[in-house]
């Protein structure tokens, strides 16, 4: 089927509101997306959403919708694309992320390293989580400071994706992270990137369903939890979260659009959890619960 190229131009600060806004519609279909700067004096950016040909007028349609009130004036042109891998081509052109004394880059990016940073190489293949999600900042931002002040014994990344937030933890902290997710491609994907940033011996990944599954009860409980995913399963997962978390222990939960900030925190609340903190970035929140 052939593929559309679905196209904008914006300046930034609109140009970073629509593109979170377009991460968060189309980040269960799969659909490539791509942020390139094309004037840094004017601050303009160039949008890209990429589309089979058949679902072209559709996620227009949805564009328009997730830009809100300024979605039908916006001028968003098509290009036909070759046969190519997309998911690549959009981590091509993917900047390196810095938050939290991290830098999360590709392999292409590996001489805009700088003297000091944490250096987390990823390439994201099919799954989800190239850092340059603004819950993935968050996280990144939150645990620099919490794993060096409260010095966690073990951690937990739950709906690792792309194991960006495990690899950060181990390279924080010598202690043993757990990588789960239930997409079995997110997990050899997770396991690629761990091998890859040299922690194969702190980080184990595996593919968990739900906390039934007895690798949770094996490395389990956890002095810190990570959870980057949304806030309906999250708020659903409060009392399981309470049940895996070592007492004293910290949860950091992401995936949290501001607007639903309080209703998570009500939710854990009703567990014995308290709000210690929340970050806020891009319209996303990121809250450490203890």
């Amino acid at each position: 089927m052939p593929q559309l190229r679905l196209h904008l131009t914006a300046s930034r600060p609109a140009s970073t509101a629509l593109f979170s806004a377009l991460e968060a519609e189309f980040e269960e279909d799969g659909l490539p997306l791509a942020l390139v700067e094309i004037d840094e004096g004017a601050g303009t950016e160039e949008i890209s959403v990429y589309a089979e040909a058949d679902a072209a007028d559709a996620v227009e349609a949805r564009m328009r919708a997730a830009a809100g009130a300024a979605g039908a004036a916006l001028a968003i042109a098509r290009e036909a694309v070759p046969d190519i891998d997309w998911v690549a081509k959009s981590l091509e052109e993917l900047k390196p992320v810095r938050a939290g004394g991290f830098v999360v880059h590709g392999a292409h990016d590996r001489e805009e390293l700088q003297a000091g940073e944490i250096a987390i190489e990823i390439e994201a293949g099919l799954a989800f989580g190239t850092g340059h999600h603004g819950t993935t900042a968050g996280c990144l931002d939150m645990l620099a400071a919490l794993v060096r002040e409260r010095r966690p014994a073990n951690a937990l990344d739950l709906g690792a994706g792309s194991a960006v937030l495990a690899i950060a933890v181990a390279k924080l902290a010598p202690i043993p992270v757990l990588a789960t997710d239930i997409d079995p491609v997110a997990v050899a994907v997770a396991a690629d990137n761990v091998r890859l940033n040299g922690v194969g011996g702190q980080v184990a990944t595996a593919v968990a369903d739900g906390f039934d599954d007895p690798v949770f009860s094996r490395h389990g409980p956890f002095a810190l939890i990570v959870a980057n995913i949304l806030a309906g399963p999250l708020m659903e997962l409060a009392p399981q979260m309470r049940r895996h978390l070592a007492p004293g222990g910290s949860l950091v939960l992401s995936g949290i659009l501001e607007r639903q900030h309080d209703a998570v925190v009500d939710a854990y609340a009703e567990q014995g959890f308290r709000r210690a903190g929340t970050l806020r970035r891009e319209g996303w929140v990121t809250i450490h619960l203890e």
